[in-house]
């Protein structure tokens, strides 16, 4: 009979525990791949700021967070584009509000081979790679010779059509214009870096963060004659470099208790330099511990 209350008493002292664990509030956050490296790293250092808090960050792109924060199934939606007036609308119409917060700058890179020695490239020669109407097919077009590139064809490297890279891109480089048919689509920003490195022909666009020694990053002009601007930390905040954007989260109205001080821990020195940190540009200054 001992031996049977004592064996009672030890699975409701184990039950009670899942249930305190069970508790423990969980922030749900999604959407852009630009930002989810940052976000993942966010998340891990939180834990340490409030152990009651989690905070379960996923991808997808833009679009997908945008989405899933409409349909109220998201606390947080991240976005590397502003939400559309028709996101808006259906937000509203849904319900829920969105409020801006933001996170942070980014400067969208363009990326090629490492052997590839181009060096500059102006917006409408972006244009005229990528853009529907864009005449510009091979290397040669450009003056450039690209070793390991026998075919001289630019192989163009683009991002899916719900990512908030390939929107800013669209509007940013193309004015709008449709993508030109035949680019390699990749579901990440990490992707498109890994193909680039890969393929001597390529060219890719992607988050500066996502560098790596296999790649280059050509410096861009506005129009032939400017200034060549090359992509860092400074230029995407003074927003110099042609192709610096916001980085940004979404709320459904104005956030309260843990995702308020989520906010506002990530927006203090302790979120904003792990952002710096990671290549990224910080939403405001910062003092980091070096």
């Amino acid at each position: 009979m001992r031996r049977s209350m004592s064996t009672l008493l030890s699975i409701l002292v184990i039950a009670c525990g899942r249930a305190e664990n069970s508790a423990r509030a969980v922030i749900q956050n999604k959407g852009s791949d630009t930002l989810i490296t940052v976000a993942q790293a966010w998340a891990e250092a939180y834990s340490a700021v409030d152990a009651e808090v989690a905070v379960a960050v996923s991808g997808g792109g833009s679009g997908t967070g945008i989405s899933a924060m409409i349909n109220g199934t998201v606390d947080i939606a991240n976005s590397s584009r502003k939400m559309t007036s028709r996101e808006i609308e259906a937000a509203r119409a849904n319900g829920n509000d969105p409020v801006e917060h933001l996170v942070g700058h980014d400067a969208l890179a363009v990326y090629v081979h490492l052997d590839n020695p181009v060096g500059r490239l102006t917006l409408d020669q972006l244009a005229g790679i990528y853009g529907e109407n864009g005449t510009i097919e091979r290397w040669s077009q450009l003056d450039v010779q690209v070793p390991g590139c026998a075919s001289d064809e630019i192989v163009r490297v683009s991002r899916q059509n719900n990512s908030g890279t390939f929107a800013y891109f669209r509007e940013a480089v193309l004015d709008n214009e449709d993508f030109k048919l035949g680019s390699h689509d990749m579901h990440g920003s990490k992707d498109v870096v890994h193909l680039v490195a890969q393929t001597p022909c390529s060219i890719g666009y992607s988050g500066m963060a996502y560098a790596t020694p296999e790649v280059t990053m050509p410096c861009v002009m506005g129009t032939a004659g400017d200034p060549c601007i090359a992509p860092s930390i400074e230029t995407a905040l003074d927003g110099s470099y042609p192709i610096s954007r916001p980085l940004l989260m979404y709320t459904s109205g104005s956030p309260a208790g843990e995702v308020k001080a989520y906010l506002d821990w990530v927006l203090g020195d302790a979120g904003q330099c792990i952002m710096l940190e990671l290549g990224y540009t910080p939403a405001m200054p910062a003092e980091c511990v070096q």
